[in-house]
């Protein structure tokens, strides 16, 4: 049996309630989810929220989502941003609130290729107020975001997982940046 069947076997199991498979499930794409959340922090010195951190904290996220249902293994991924995204925003948070005086700023821009990490601080909490509107709007341009952004995967990668074309995941992308500059220009 190949790794995949037996990922979309445990996931199946997961839906239906069973923890242990999606422990598994988790164990066998740990590498992968890391990998996701080292992109994601890459170049963040000084804070105390590392890639492994990340990880953990999400994975309980998922845990404790009792409606947590993975029909694929894109739908896992799609999950797993959306947890890392809760942490990170969380973690941004934290870290304003701990700041004296610090007022919130402008974003200005969303970088067409993601080259580092996001920042953890008031932009990121402006791109989750965005991305919460755009989800509203189309929940499809919100989860390409997600798996772009907070799980750093390319166009290619997401279109896998999504079963669709690079070149409409493209167009999503593009539809979803200029939906969430010109949420972040009215805020």
């Amino acid at each position: 049996m190949s790794e995949s069947a037996d990922i979309t076997g445990w996931l199946d199991a997961a839906r239906d309630g069973d923890r242990g498979a999606l422990d598994q499930v988790l164990s066998t794409l740990y590498q992968e989810l890391h990998s996701m959340a080292r992109r994601q922090l890459a170049g963040q010195q000084g804070h105390t929220l590392d890639a492994t951190g990340l990880v953990h904290e999400a994975y309980l996220k998922l845990i404790g989502r009792r409606e947590a249902r993975f029909d694929d293994r894109a739908h896992f991924f799609a999950y797993a941003a959306s947890a890392m995204r809760s942490v990170v925003v969380d973690y941004a948070r934290q870290r304003l609130a701990q700041k004296r005086g610090g007022d919130l700023h402008r974003v200005t821009d969303l970088p067409e290729d993601l080259q580092g990490a996001l920042p953890l601080d008031e932009e990121m909490l402006g791109l989750d107020t965005a991305l919460t509107r755009l989800a509203g709007v189309d929940e499809r341009l919100a989860r390409v975001v997600e798996l772009r952004y907070f799980a750093g995967l390319s166009e290619v990668e997401i279109a896998e997982l999504m079963d669709r074309s690079e070149r409409s995941i493209r167009r999503d992308w593009q539809k979803a940046r200029l939906f969430l500059l010109a949420s972040l220009q009215e805020q």
